[in-house]
């Protein structure tokens, strides 16, 4: 089965981790996040870049509060460089997953682990404020309007996990996986991962796919092991000069 393609897994990042606000002028998509994080307050470039339009952008991001931040693309190796040399320094390179649902649903799992709840349990957020995700981000997750969930992971009868999950066309992405520091290397992001595979075909979703840092070994271990496999990569340029 041929995988999305990492243009269109953009388009569900998106989709399924939605800013509070998109403005588009100058080729420049910029986002409001309210706090979200990187993923919800980067810009992106939709065109040629010029020392023009990101001067605009730039004001326009100090407007909002947020910092020079930008999200480069696949295949944007002229705003890439653009940017740095504006002084834009790269900022938590990351690769983006993908697998067919049918690789991961046939994997087993204990059901007695892992609980679907939307919105999210008090016990659901306090592991993910644990992990440094508040308020904000819980919600990013109550803004995107396709099919979602969340789901709790319990280990030795105690909230120990748990993560987000929406589709867009087709295609399922997982965010926000956290699991208790006490519980880590335990088996318990493997189970959540498989069972929001299973919510998702259930729904009628054809792919899986999820994003993690590439300095983050444990996740990318996990993901491979899985099956799952890179499709593509992004990276930030935040500005720290000039």
């Amino acid at each position: 089965m041929t995988l999305p393609n990492i243009h269109t897994l953009y388009g569900v990042i998106d989709a399924t981790w939605p800013a509070a606000k998109l403005t588009q002028f100058g080729g420049i998509t910029l986002r409001q996040g309210d706090g979200g994080g990187s993923r919800v307050s980067a810009a992106t470039c939709d065109g040629e870049l010029t020392t023009s339009t990101l001067s605009n952008a730039e004001q326009a991001m100090r407007d909002m509060d947020q910092p020079a931040l930008f999200m480069v693309h696949d295949g944007q190796s002229a705003a890439d460089d653009h940017l740095a040399a504006q002084g834009y320094t790269v900022m938590d390179p990351c690769n983006v997953y993908a697998a067919p649902l049918g690789l991961l649903t046939g994997l087993d799992h204990p059901h007695k682990t892992c609980f679907a709840a939307f919105p999210p349990l008090a016990s659901q957020r306090e592991v993910w404020a644990k992990g440094g995700i508040g308020d904000s981000r819980i919600a990013v997750m109550q803004r995107a309007t396709g099919p979602k969930t969340t789901f709790l992971g319990r280990a030795q009868d105690r909230p120990a996990g748990t993560v987000y999950a929406a589709i867009h066309d087709g295609c399922a992405m997982l965010h926000a996986l956290e699991i208790d520091a006490q519980f880590r290397r335990h088996g318990l992001g493997r189970h959540l991962t498989i069972a929001i595979a299973k919510w998702a075909q259930a729904q009628g979703a054809t792919y899986l796919s999820l994003i993690t840092t590439q300095a983050n070994a444990g996740a990318n271990a996990l993901y491979a092991s899985l099956g799952m496999e890179v499709v593509g990569h992004y990276h930030y340029r935040i500005k720290t000069k000039g």
